[in-house]
């Protein structure tokens, strides 16, 4: 079913920004930017010095160096403050969602992804489970997640839990949709990140929609929702407004869950 030609309030408030949802990567990525900047500037006045003097395979290859540091603090901080913002928007309005859905974010951080579930269902509930860890997203906390949920106007939709992607809260097949952005990456070994998509999985209901973006390791996130009998696994790379400069691109996954003949899921 296409809803490509539905025009609603709820979809036109998707790119309606308002809250205050930080930086991803919190203090490190600040950090690792405020680096970036001065040592960029020094290899690229290096290369230039190098190029005048005759040594030009060491300026080159100093110049582009510095080039790149330099681009990846614009690019990144497009990509965490406005971007992925717009990018989240256009995957979530296309999906087919009636309103009464049961919606989960893993890894929800201060909510900016959630607040876009809760503008879609209007009618059904809008979950966010995180740890809470500075380090994954400065200023991380429920009460910036809810303080933004108010500004967006969804809080009376919406939940938040404190919990561990790898052993969800919740019980099996009890969301439509599971999201996550920029969230899974964060769990410290490769069993851990397949335990989190694990879990996504259980908790899905059988027809509902699994939609994962994250950096490096989308390949395999595709490849584990595969064996785990998920259908319509496709990966892909998103877009320029996605691109997180020396980290490279952040990749989408997504997947549905089969249907079984005696066991067809009703919405909330």
């Amino acid at each position: 079913m296409c809803y490509c030609s539905r025009v609603t309030s709820a979809h036109i408030k998707l790119r309606e920004i308002r809250g205050e949802y930080g930086i991803d990567g919190g203090i490190t990525a600040l950090a690792a930017l405020a680096a970036m900047g001065p040592v960029g500037l020094i290899l690229a006045g290096l290369g230039l010095v190098h190029v005048r003097s005759g040594h030009v395979v060491l300026g080159v290859f100093e110049l582009f160096g510095g080039l790149v540091l330099l681009q990846t603090v614009p690019s990144y901080l497009y990509f965490t403050r406005r971007g992925k913002f717009q990018v989240w928007a256009e995957l979530l309005d296309g999906l087919p969602l009636r309103g009464t859905e049961y919606v989960l974010d893993m890894g929800c951080g201060r909510g900016a992804v959630l607040g876009m579930l809760a503008k879609l269902v209007v009618h059904g509930r809008a979950v966010g489970l995180d740890l809470w860890r500075s380090q994954d997203q400065s200023g991380n906390s429920p009460e910036a997640a809810w303080r933004n949920l108010d500004v967006e106007g969804v809080r009376n939709r919406c939940d938040l839990k404190t919990g561990d992607m790898r052993t969800l809260p919740f019980s099996d097949s009890e969301f439509y949709l599971v999201v996550s952005s920029l969230a899974i990456h964060n769990i410290k070994g490769s069993q851990g990140r397949i335990q989190a998509l694990d879990e996504a999985v259980r908790v899905l209901r059988p027809g509902g929609q699994l939609l994962i973006a994250d950096l490096m390791w989308s390949k395999t996130y595709a490849q584990r929702l595969r064996d785990r009998g998920m259908q319509e696994v496709v990966k892909r790379h998103l877009d320029w407004r996605c691109w997180c400069g020396t980290l490279g691109m952040m990749g989408l996954v997504t997947a549905t869950r089969p249907i079984h003949p005696d066991n067809r899921p009703n919405r909330h």
